[in-house]
């Protein structure tokens, strides 16, 4: 994967002037596009369309130098327009093209990635793969924004508003793998955006055949291949940190790719103010 990613980024400088189909590229390293975009962001911490963005602009602005109308060069980077060249570029140097042909800057420079493998080995990651049938995830879901760190308000208060009385009402309810109560993340944007809207739902696993109460949310989960981490420490510190490892250190060593789905995070054990817990984060995956 490390080498693939070192290829992408090679490719998207190549392709500045156009459109890099994304698709093709991963079909033709021998992984998904889906897989590609989520190890991109987890690994740099910004989305692959958003890296592109950046790059095309630090490119664009010593365009900017010559004596090319400011319409060629938008056209260049795949703007229909000046005012929507004007607009990305200003996103991304906080200044307008007329101030850097004047002034010759601020500039903010994106360079170009390179990844790099470190081989450390002095962590093992307790992790076990699951072929399971279709099932489904029931419980209260709300949309919230992406928080990459920390506790996420809005799912706290998510979860904060229901009453001990539901809480228990779910776990009877569970029937079937991942156990317990659970932390599901479903229709997560591929680049895995900062603040970007994702479906969250508390609740628990019950088998594909289980009628489902009026009141309660559904989401219909496909049969296919998981795998399974745990961690235990302080919460969510040590789950975000693995979940960080399963990019770095998991899936670069191991034949998987992750495949669209849900995340689920099933809490087995946890402290009664809730710092520390026992979990099994779940992630769907593929052979690579």
């Amino acid at each position: 994967m490390i080498a693939e990613l070192n290829r992408l980024v090679e490719q998207i400088d190549a392709h500045l002037s156009g459109d890099l189909d994304i698709g093709a590229f991963a079909a033709g390293a021998g992984t998904t596009e889906y897989h590609l975009r989520r190890m991109f962001s987890t690994l740099t911490g910004m989305p692959l369309s958003e890296y592109v963005r950046r790059r095309r602009m630090t490119i664009a602005a010593a365009d900017l130098t010559e004596a090319d109308d400011l319409l060629s060069i938008a056209v260049r980077y795949g703007y229909g327009s000046t005012e929507a060249f004007g607009r990305a570029f200003r996103a991304v140097h906080g200044v307008r093209p007329a101030d850097v042909r004047r002034d010759g800057g601020p500039l903010r420079t994106q360079p170009q990635i390179r990844f790099h493998l470190t081989v450390e080995g002095n962590t093992p990651m307790d992790t076990r793969i699951v072929d399971r049938p279709a099932f489904r995830l029931i419980g209260h879901a709300a949309r919230v924004p992406l928080q990459h760190e920390g506790v996420n308000p809005h799912i706290q208060a998510h979860i904060a508003a229901l009453p001990v009385s539901e809480h228990d009402r779910l776990k009877r309810m569970s029937t079937t793998e991942p156990p317990g109560l659970l932390q599901v993340s479903a229709d997560v944007d591929p680049d895995y955006v900062e603040g970007s809207p994702l479906t969250y739902l508390h609740g628990v696993a019950v088998s594909a055949d289980t009628e489902v109460p009026d009141d309660l949310d559904v989401i219909e989960v496909e049969g296919g291949t998981w795998a399974v981490f745990r961690a235990e420490g302080a919460y969510p510190s040590t789950l975000q940190t693995m979940w960080a490892a399963t990019a770095t250190d998991w899936f670069p060593s191991n034949p998987w790719n992750l495949r669209p789905g849900p995340s689920i995070v099933s809490v087995l054990e946890r402290s009664p103010d809730f710092r520390a817990a026992t979990c099994e984060l779940w992630l769907p995956v593929e052979r690579a």
